[in-house]
C-alpha cells in the first residue's frame, strides 16, 4: 500500500476537494469558495498527482466521482468538520431554541433527582431531549469516550483520565418497612438480624455501605437477603406485602413511601453518608450548553439529596 506524506497535503486542498464533491463544478466550487476557477482547477490537479488519482472528471455539464473519490469523502468529511468545531468560537445556548438531546447517567435511585431536573430543563427549554442512561458501572468511562455529557458516581468510584468533576451531595440511609409490620416501633439489631431483607443488586464495583457498617455493628452476624432485584423500583411494592426490611438511601424511597404506606427508622447502628460526585468531560468543560445543564444540576442536587 503506497503510503501518504502528510507533511505534503495541503488542508486547503481537503477543502476544495470536499466543495468539488458538493458541486460537482469547478465554477460553482470557485464560486462558493470565493476563489478563481484557476485556484480550484490547481488545487484538484495537486490532489490527483498527491493521491495517484482522476478524483473528479468532466461528464458533460458535471463532474463524476471515482470511486476513489468517493470513499475519500467519507472519510474526510468528518475530520473537516471535527477541525471546524474545534476551532469555531464557542456559541451561545439557545435554551429556548436548542433541540439538543442531553445523555445524562444518575443512580436508579435517584428517580425524584431525575423527575426535577427533567420538568427544570424543559421549561426552560422545551424542544431539548433528556436521555437518562442506566450505565451506572462503566458511566464515568462513557463520559471520558464522549457517550454521556455528565453522571453522578460515587466518590470512591474511580474516574478515567480527562473526567474532572465536584461534590455532588451525600446519600444518607434509612430501614424501610411497612407501616403495621413487627419491628416497625422499635428496630433494632436483633429483629434488623432476624427479619429478611431485600436487595439491589447494584455489582460490586463499590462496597456496600450498609454491609460494611452491619458488620461492625452486629459483631460475626449479617443480614438474610431473600430477595435480590434489579431496580429500586421494586422494592416498595415487596415492602408493602411482606414482612421483608430495606435499608437504603433515603432518596431512593422519597415518591413511593407515602403511596405505599411504608415508614423509615433509622437502622440500628450508624451507616455512613454515601459522598457523590458530579463528572463531566474535561474537553467540553465550557461547552455552553453542558454548563447551562450542570448549573441546573448544582442547584438540585442540594434540594433533592441533601434534603432527603
Amino acid at each position: 500500500m503506497h503510503e501518504i506524506d502528510l507533511r505534503r497535503i495541503d488542508l486547503n486542498l481537503l477543502v476544495v476537494f470536499e466543495r468539488l464533491m458538493a458541486e460537482r463544478s469547478v465554477s460553482r466550487a470557485a464560486a462558493a469558495l470565493s476563489r478563481t476557477q484557476s485556484a480550484v482547477s490547481h488545487a484538484l490537479a495537486r490532489l490527483r498527482e498527491q493521491l495517484g488519482d482522476p478524483l473528479l472528471v468532466k461528464s458533460g455539464s458535471r463532474m463524476r466521482a471515482s470511486p476513489r473519490a468517493e470513499e475519500l469523502l467519507i472519510e474526510v468529511r468528518p475530520i473537516l468538520n471535527a477541525l471546524r468545531r474545534a476551532l469555531s468560537a464557542p456559541q451561545p445556548f439557545d435554551a429556548a431554541r436548542s433541540t439538543r438531546t442531553f445523555s445524562i447517567a444518575l443512580p436508579d435511585l435517584t428517580m425524584t433527582l431525575f423527575a426535577r431536573l427533567a420538568a427544570a430543563l424543559l421549561a426552560d427549554a422545551p424542544r431539548v431531549g433528556i436521555d437518562w442512561s442506566a450505565r451506572n458501572a462503566e458511566a464515568a468511562a462513557a463520559v471520558a469516550e464522549g457517550l454521556l455529557d455528565c453522571a453522578l458516581v460515587p466518590a470512591a468510584a474511580a474516574v478515567p483520565e480527562g473526567v474532572v468533576g465536584e461534590t455532588a451531595g451525600q446519600l444518607r440511609w434509612a430501614t424501610f418497612l411497612r407501616r403495621g409490620h413487627p419491628a416497625a416501633q422499635r428496630l433494632g439489631k436483633a429483629a434488623w438480624r432476624a427479619f429478611p431483607h431485600v436487595a439491589v443488586r447494584l455489582g460490586d464495583r463499590v462496597p456496600s455501605p450498609v454491609q460494611a457498617a452491619a458488620s461492625a455493628g452486629t459483631g460475626t452476624a449479617r443480614r438474610r437477603i431473600a430477595v435480590w432485584v434489579p431496580h429500586f423500583s421494586a422494592v416498595a411494592p415487596l415492602l408493602a406485602r411482606t414482612d421483608l426490611i430495606a435499608t437504603l438511601p433515603l432518596i431512593a424511597m422519597a415518591d413511593t413511601i407515602e403511596s405505599h404506606d411504608l415508614v423509615a427508622v433509622a437502622p440500628p447502628f450508624p451507616v455512613p453518608p454515601m459522598p457523590h460526585r458530579l463528572v463531566w468531560n474535561r474537553r467540553l468543560e465550557r461547552e455552553p450548553g453542558l454548563v447551562w445543564l450542570r448549573e441546573h444540576l448544582r442547584r438540585l442536587i442540594p434540594e433533592v439529596i441533601d434534603a432527603s
